[in-house]
């Protein structure tokens, strides 16, 4: 075939289960290998992806992933990712480091600005400014502002690993994959380890990436309705420049295991009292590349575990040994795949005792047979989730270019993945047969394989001060090898690195990054088709949009309708409605009948405020998804599960609380920026108060009483849970959101109005809602050896009411100020600043920061900042377009459903919108150094909260006496 743009086609095939034409070429003179699937769908997408295992813990790979979007060789500004969040109409951007490979997404619906994207990333990856300055501030270095200070690690990655490490279910699957893989580079951490970092030098820096980030150990992909061979172009424009080279990148298989293992680990806890412990068993599986085989794993594992009533899930929580399942699953994300399944929530003596539960359970499903109705809820789960192609806001390329990696990585098909229908329609097949397929691989897979771990992960008090006392005296050992010239070296190169960190990039370097301009912006903004009609008392919201036969259905519940004493309730009686069972079902066939007739029913809480800032406005949503023809189906499922919930069921209903409470204690860590940023915020607004008592630290807090409640006065908490029913369940307080186009819609009308009409009909009161009583500062307490910092206030509350130029301006201090000053230069790996329009509330929350009081002291700077700000057109137009990016964000039809259903909601009309919008495009100098005013009324007058380790709370109450209320959370 005859060569194009310097590439040789080698495969073309049409995949019709995604309407997708494939087609795979390799380049001619490098070997980069190239997935091109083009479609209809607007939203493009591109990534470039590299083989990248590690050979050791220095966390090389994640440090790369951040430090080539540092600058390169076209564009030569610090960082060119960050100018690109400010301008691009990118509906995604980012990286991601994993433990053999490195990917570089990037997503646009606009043609231009995908060019723009593809353009800098491609420079980026190949072409990357990595100097050993880079390396120190998304690495590591030694900080020293005066050689006779303490010398300290600081680093963006550095830090983010501290952050990851005190997390207990990611430092338990690191060591889970350490105990499958002890031989081979999955023995390593690729994210880094916080002890083995500081090892990292920039010579191994540097070859890492002249030897890995080659076109010859690359696999490219571009998806959507691009031209494709303008992608072909662009690619060679850039490839031809390498020359052919044989990466170091193959990934070696990890000899089997004669017999089981077993590991112990600790991990730090402040608090060591009740079950804190983590067990898990784990298997390594093959390295398979037969996509059926895969499919057929996939669905063995939603069976055994993918749901409350799945047989080894339903067996562990019923055993009460623990609260929750730690992460499990199937995984074929390695060349090896592996399987995992544990409890968190136990007392580590018993950790052979769940060993056992899990192989007994695993042999009885083996000998017995799975129940034939659990079979048939997986099989219709997975087929309508992988016909409808639901990825959410991630992008569907994306996906699917994820997906090919599973197998593309390790040399095999990269479209084999991708095809879903005769993979399914084989494994249908062999059921109809009688073959035992799924009781044969727990056999083959799990039961016979002595491949396999138990890891236990238990609290230890001492381990953070351990681990703290450690980095010292590693510090303190380094220093002590160093001579006086060897001090005044690093403090030079501190100040050094803060003085290129601080240093604007040079207006005509700024200016090659390719933006698109505000002409290409248009005015006018998009609408979304709503009918608004009644049924009786009820509100039906219709969107009249193609949703390829499915049905969107939302019934939102107005929580108003409860005394706000019972709203910590709603969390768990939503989750009850489906996970309780009914008067004529348990919830075991209960989520089978879901799993068999919809595309999933389930339901959650949601709060914000009226345009205007006056009222708050809360729901219970009951939301599912089902083929046109299953309608009746699906709301039959809802109809019960409202009007005839089994709440009765005390050990059920504690089973769920556990889950919670186990939950919303392992992402106190991992999440702990949004702890603080409710917390703080339910002192300023209402609707965030609601929320707090539901999900935030109150909810926590209320969870862990309700706990003790249930086994002491199950009556009273029936009870209350039956009010939480009789007041929810109301077609008064009712609104019906519906997306799915019109003509389809007149058959599904009828069967809604008879299902409304069996809803209860009766007066409410609306409750009244207040927001936290004021209060100190508080200082929430973790394990953790990072900080989330957060401040904020309510502007309208001081008389000030930005216009839509607002957020621009947080845009901009977001991608610029608290970037620059929060995480490049103070080593937290973010920043970030948030204000809602509706009800008024500004805040600034960081991110495993290892900083309190100077990041408190960066927010207070922040009007300083604005007032001095020479931003050019040019920037400030960038700016506009990357706010504008925010507002126009990509939906597919059920999220442009939701957002209708919430503008309605909300009272955010087309012309309230098309003003905010003309606002945002008109931005003015004037306008940014305005906003000066509502920061510094933060500053002023703006309420504290964090959540970060003791020792850094009592650090700042040291230094400034009194500003933090110590609270233990965890």
């Amino acid at each position: 075939m005859t060569p194009l743009h310097g590439f040789t086609l080698i495969r073309d095939e049409a995949i019709p289960e995604l309407n997708t034409q494939a087609r795979i070429y390799r380049h001619i003179k490098t070997g980069a290998e190239l997935l091109a699937l083009s479609n209809d769908d607007e939203n493009k997408c591109f990534g470039v992806t590299f083989r990248t295992p590690p050979e050791d813990s220095t966390g090389i790979a994640h440090i790369l992933e951040h430090s080539v979007l540092c600058g390169s060789r076209k564009y030569p500004v610090k960082e060119p990712f960050v100018e690109l969040l400010k301008s691009s109409l990118k509906t995604f951007l980012n990286a991601f480091t994993y433990a053999d490979k490195t990917c570089y997404p990037v997503a646009s619906t606009n043609l231009q600005d995908f060019y723009n994207l593809v353009d800098v990333y491609l420079d980026a990856v190949f072409f990357p400014r990595i100097t050993p300055e880079i390396l120190k501030q998304e690495g590591w270095h030694y900080e020293l502002e005066d050689k006779n200070d303490p010398l300290i690690y600081k680093g963006v990655v550095f830090n983010e690993m501290k952050g990851a490490y005190s997390s207990p279910e990611g430092v338990l699957w690191r060591f889970i994959q350490q105990s499958l893989f002890p031989d081979t580079t999955y023995g390593y951490s690729s994210g880094g380890d916080p002890k083995v970092m500081p090892d990292l030098t920039y010579e191994q820096f540097k070859r890492f990436h002249t030897t890995l980030y080659h076109p010859s150990n690359a696999r490219i992909f571009f998806y959507g309705d691009d031209p494709e061979e303008e992608r072909l172009r662009l690619l060679d424009a850039c490839l031809s420049e390498f020359e052919p080279i044989t990466p170091p990148s193959q990934i070696a298989l990890q000899p089997r295991f004669a017999a089981p293992r077993t590991f112990a680990h600790t991990y730090p806890a402040d608090d060591t009292s009740g079950k804190k412990g983590m067990v898990a068993l784990n298997w390594m599986l093959d390295a398979e590349q037969d996509v059926e085989r895969i499919l057929c794993m996939d669905l063995l594992s939603y069976i055994l575990i993918g749901n409350a009533a799945a047989p080894l899930r339903k067996a562990l929580i019923d055993s009460g040994l623990g609260e929750d399942l730690t992460s499990s699953g199937y995984h074929d994300g390695l060349l090896q795949h592996t399987f995992s399944v544990g409890l968190k929530g136990i007392d580590p003596a018993d950790e052979e005792q769940v060993e056992r539960l899990i192989l007994d359970t695993l042999a009885k499903l083996a000998e017995e047979g799975i129940d034939p109705e659990t079979v048939a809820a997986a099989l219709n789960t997975f087929e309508f989730s992988l016909r409808e192609n639901n990825t959410g806001s991630f992008p569907r390329g994306l996906s699917l270019m994820l997906r090919s990696l599973n197998t593309w990585l390790y040399d095999g098909d990269p479209i084999a993945p991708l095809r879903f229908e005769q993979p399914m329609a084989n494994i249908r097949a062999a059921l109809e047969r009688g073959e035992r397929i799924f009781e044969d691989r727990i056999r083959q897979m799990l039961l016979d394989n002595p491949h396999r771990t138990r890891v236990l992960l238990q609290p230890d008090p001492t381990q953070a001060e351990r681990e703290a006392e450690e980095e010292r005296v590693r510090l303190d050992a380094a220093r002590a090898t160093m001579s006086d010239a060897d001090l005044e070296r690093i403090v030079a190169e501190t100040q050094a690195l803060k003085e290129m960190q601080e240093r604007a990039d040079a207006p005509e370097e700024l200016a090659k990054i390719p933006t698109l301009t505000l002409a290409n912006i248009e005015r006018q903004g998009k609408n979304i088709p709503t009918n608004v009609e009644q049924i009786g008392a009820t509100t039906v919201l219709q969107h009249d949009l193609f949703t390829n036969g499915i049905v969107y259905l939302s019934l939102a519940f107005d929580l108003k309708m409860l005394p706000t004493n019972l709203l910590p309730y709603v969390p768990l009686f939503g989750r009850a409605l489906t996970e309780m069972g009914t008067q004529s079902e348990d919830f075991v066939k209960l989520l089978q009948r879901i799993g068999r007739e919809t595309g999933g029913v389930g339901a959650g809480a949601s709060t914000a405020t009226k345009v205007g800032g006056e009222e708050a406005v809360a729901f219970l949503m009951l939301s599912g998804k089902s083929t046109l023809e299953k309608t009746g189906a699906m709301l039959a499922i809802m109809r019960d599960i409202l009007l005839t919930v089994n709440l009765d069921n005390r050990e059920r209903f504690k089973q769920m609380v556990l889950r919670s409470k186990a939950g919303r204690e392992s992402s106190l860590v991992p999440s702990g920026h949004s702890y603080a940023r409710q917390r703080l915020a339910a002192r300023l607004s209402p609707a965030e108060w609601v929320d707090e008592q539901m999900g935030g630290i109150e909810g926590l807090f209320f969870i862990r009483e309700l706990e003790q409640q249930i086994e002491q006065d199950w009556p009273t908490v029936l009870a209350n849970l039956e009010h939480v029913r009789a007041h929810l369940v109301n077609r008064r307080g009712l609104l019906v959101n519906v997306t799915l186009d019109a003509s389809n819609y007149q058959n599904v009308a009828p069967q809604l109005a008879a299902f409304v009409e069996q809803l209860p009909d009766a007066d409410y009161s609306p409750a009244a809602w207040g927001v936290s009583a004021a209060g100190p500062a508080e200082g929430l307490t973790i394990p953790a050896k990072v900080n989330y910092v957060a401040k904020g206030a309510n502007l309208y509350q001081h008389g000030l009411r930005p216009n839509g130029s607002a957020s621009v301006v947080v845009k901009l201090l977001n991608t610029a100020w608290l970037w620059d000053k929060v995480r490049v230069q103070g080593g937290a790996y973010g920043g970030f600043c948030g204000f809602n329009r509706n009800n008024g509330v500004f805040t600034y929350t960081s991110y495993r920061d290892p900083n309190l009081l100077a990041t408190l002291d960066i927010y207070d700077r922040t009007g300083d900042f604005l007032r001095n700000l020479a931003l050019d057109q040019t920037g400030l137009e960038r700016a506009i377009i990357g706010t504008i990016s925010d507002v126009d964000s990509y939906q597919l039809p059920d999220a442009k459903g939701g957002t209708a259903m919430w503008r309605y909601i909300l009272g955010a009309n087309d012309a309230y919108r098309q003003q905010l919008r003309e606002e945002i495009l008109d931005t003015s100098p004037a306008d940014i150094r305005a906003f000066a005013d509502a920061v510094d009324a933060v500053r002023e007058h703006g309420i504290i909260t964090v959540v970060g380790s003791a020792d850094a709370v009592e650090a700042a109450n040291r230094e400034q006496p009194g500003l933090l209320m110590p609270v233990r959370v965890l």
